[in-house]
């Protein structure tokens, strides 16, 4: 009887370690293995060629995902490096939208890359290397696409490609978004001999690949054919993947079961996973995808590649994916040595709290050292220099350190020291002029330290952040795969925040009661504010008011650099609308949306009650309405502010809505216009005043500022 027990207690004991091992971690957990990347990229094509995996992704997180072609590439899995690769531009246009890349490997031992575009027309282009990295050479020098928009069928979106090699040798692409719109997934097979046209393309229809939206992937297992796809909506927690299959690769193609097989979690620590591909490792298979951060970025800008285990039930039947922050087991065993800064002890010269309506959270020194790509130390404000301080406990040697900034593709001008005391500092590497980006930037040495400081300079781009997913340290120098390195860039530092007044409007400052010829502007950058269409001086309420009925009031001097990207800004205004309409009404902007019309991309204050409503970037999905829509015909003190992070709108001194942003305003051709925007969208009504600043008042600031410049109405 007693063994028998002892047997049960054995089986007990080893059923709970196995739920145990299963189980999750926190979403901050040291060690955390998602996201497998550090730094902002979605939509992921892994690839293994030789004895290197590489993974294509855009570059997420600035201008609707238009960041610099990167691929990252590993030899454990372990550990990754990124590399910007070179892609001769469009002879119309450079190249920055580099979307939903996909590589395959030619029979003629070439390296074809395809990846979607929306700058001459919203196609797939193809370009072809002699590595898996380029350097790329255009596969049409007239900017042919390889899948022309409107193809196989006039109106049809040729976005998002992904090809699949049969194992007779054929390639075929599978490609569309907004499917559900536009009448399912389109496939067609790649002519071989150019690798640069589709032939016999066809459209799948809607009802074999129900819910869709976008992202087609193609695998085969066994002889079925698994079309697998992204659904619903990728800007919330409903994104998700499903699948279908069939006996060919055309189809017709049978809804899968346990669809969709990857959702966001309960936890919702998994938000909106989805775009994926697949590595098939020995007979393992596994789903690499991308999820949105934490806390999240404003319509899902801000995504990270993660890795989890995908099993088949048999050849058609795919098991539910279980997303987790804990990811796989290591795939290799690993040559690079412990990292012996890993849960060291940090302190900096500051940190980030994210206090909004959504979020309390902080951005610790500790998630520096902490192994973890969904964490990171990020600074309390945008100014620099700013320091992290790294205590190895004792004294050590020291060979390497490896800093995976914020921006993998933006440089960051900084310098290493290294001590025995925490006192006395010497020179560790001295990058303080430097113009070339990487992630991890390495750095070698041979010194005996205990304390290791980190000091952010100055960045590439205005209003970043000194901001680090890890700080790595080693007491050896190990291989680095490919050892590649990014071009010099030929930009200088980003103009830092002048912590200033920029625009000083006022009504009651003007003599007379008419506009002439123009206003004196005075703030810091001076200038003349000229009138077009109707906007008069009149009293109202007893005070004195410029009456916007359709027109506007523009700048002559240049938006300043430090508004430019994601630079810090402040608008204050007294208004009192008459009639508070769905849409337009702009305040101010202060950004060319002409130049590249993509989401985060464009600033404006608006006053309405549709989707534009506060904080204006592109549509509804990006942009910050009110939650509670000022009164109709009642004076009003509106403010935004941004400080590089959290957007925040006030109404009459109190936080009516936040959320969380990373602005690439475009402002080389822009204006500064009050009253309308750079495309008209008009504000009709009464302003007293506006007041612009390059820095985020606090909700105190903001408070002193309404009681400050309140007119004394009648």
């Amino acid at each position: 009887m007693l063994k028998k027990k002892l047997v049960y207690s054995l089986i007990a004991f080893a059923f709970a370690g196995i739920i145990f091992a299963q189980k999750d971690i926190e979403i901050n957990a040291p060690g955390a293995k998602n996201p497998i990347l550090p730094g902002w990229f979605a939509d992921p094509t892994i690839k293994k060629f030789g004895d290197i995996y590489y993974i294509y992704a855009t570059t997420d997180n600035e201008m609707l995902a238009s960041g610099a072609p990167t691929v990252w590439y590993s030899k454990d899995f372990k550990n990754w490096y990124n590399y910007v690769m070179e892609i001769p531009s469009f002879s119309a246009k450079a190249i920055t939208n580099f979307w939903a890349p996909d590589i395959i490997e030619g029979e003629d031992g070439k390296y074809y890359l395809y990846f979607g575009n929306c700058e001459i027309g919203c196609n797939i282009y193809g370009y072809v290397s002699d590595t898996p990295v380029g350097p790329w050479k255009k596969l049409s020098e007239n900017d042919t696409p390889v899948i022309s928009n409107g193809f196989p069928r006039e109106g049809f979106p040729s976005l998002d490609a992904q090809f699949f090699k049969d194992t007779d040798g054929k390639i075929y692409g599978y490609w569309g978004t907004w499917v559900h719109y536009n009448g399912g997934y389109a496939v067609g097979e790649l002519n071989k001999k150019t690798m640069g046209e589709m032939m016999h393309s066809v459209n799948i229809p809607l009802e074999q690949t129900p819910a869709p939206f976008e992202a087609a992937y193609m695998m085969k297992k066994g002889s079925k054919y698994i079309l697998m796809y992204s659904g619903a909506s990728c800007h919330d927690e409903t994104y998700n993947v499903r699948y279908s299959y069939s006996d060919s690769p055309y189809g017709p193609f049978t809804p899968g079961k346990n669809n969709p097989i990857l959702s966001t979690n309960e936890d919702k620590t998994v938000h909106g996973p989805g775009h994926h591909s697949v590595l098939k490792e020995n007979d393992d298979y596994y789903i690499v995808y991308h999820k949105h951060d934490y806390p999240m970025t404003r319509g899902g800008l801000a995504r990270q590649v993660c890795i989890d285990k995908m099993i088949f039930e048999n050849d058609s039947t795919i098991k539910k994916v279980v997303p987790s922050s804990k990811g796989i087991g290591d795939l290799l065993k690993s040559d690079v040595p412990d990292d012996i800064a890993f849960m060291a002890k940090t302190t900096a010269s500051s940190f980030y709290h994210l206090k909004s309506l959504q979020y309390d959270y902080e951005y610790k020194p500790s998630f520096a050292t902490d192994d973890n790509n969904a964490t990171m130390w990020k600074a309390a404000d945008n100014t620099t220099p700013q320091h992290l301080t790294i205590d190895l406990g004792t004294a050590q040697k020291i060979k390497r350190i490896m800093t995976q900034f914020e921006f993998a593709s933006y440089y960051y001008q900084y310098k290493l020291e290294y001590s025995a005391d925490g006192n006395k500092w010497n020179m560790y590497a001295d990058k303080s002029n430097n113009h070339t980006a990487g992630s991890p930037m390495i750095d070698d040495n041979d010194v005996t330290a205990r304390y290791i400081k980190l000091t952010v300079l100055t960045t590439e781009k205005a209003g970043l952040y000194a901001a680090v997913w890890n700080i790595k340290v080693y007491s050896s120098l190990f291989e680095i795969p490919l050892q590649l390195k990014n071009r010099k860039s030929d930009k200088d530092p980003a103009i830092k925040s002048t912590k200033k007044l920029l625009v000083d409007l006022d009504a009651n400052r003007i003599q007379g009661n008419s506009i002439v010829t123009g206003i004196e502007n005075k703030g810091s950058i001076g200038g003349i504010f000229t009138k077009s269409g109707e906007v008069s001086l009149e009293k109202k309420d007893g005070i004195k008011v410029f009456n916007f009925t359709n027109g506007a009031l523009t700048l002559d001097k240049p938006v300043p650099k430090s508004l430019a990207w994601n630079g810090s800004y402040t608008v204050a205004v007294w208004v009192k609308n008459p009639v508070v309409s769905n849409e337009g009404e702009i305040l101010a902007s202060w950004c060319d949306r002409t130049e590249f019309g993509l989401a985060n991309s464009y600033n404006a204050l608006a006053y309405n009650s549709g989707n534009y409503g506060a904080g204006v970037h592109l549509d509804g999905h990006f942009d910050m309405r009110y939650n509670k829509v000022p009164l109709a015909d009642k004076w009003h003190h509106i403010v935004l502010t941004f400080d590089g992070v959290v957007e925040n709108v006030y109404v009459d001194g109190i936080l009516d809505n936040s959320q969380n942003m990373l602005l690439s305003s475009a402002i080389d051709k822009a204006k500064i216009i009050i009253g309308a925007s750079d495309i008209g969208e008009n504000f009709s009504g009464f302003m007293v005043s506006l007041r612009m600043y390059d820095y985020a008042l606090n909700q105190g600031d903001v408070m002193n500022l309404m009681k400050k410049t309140k007119p004394q109405m009648k």
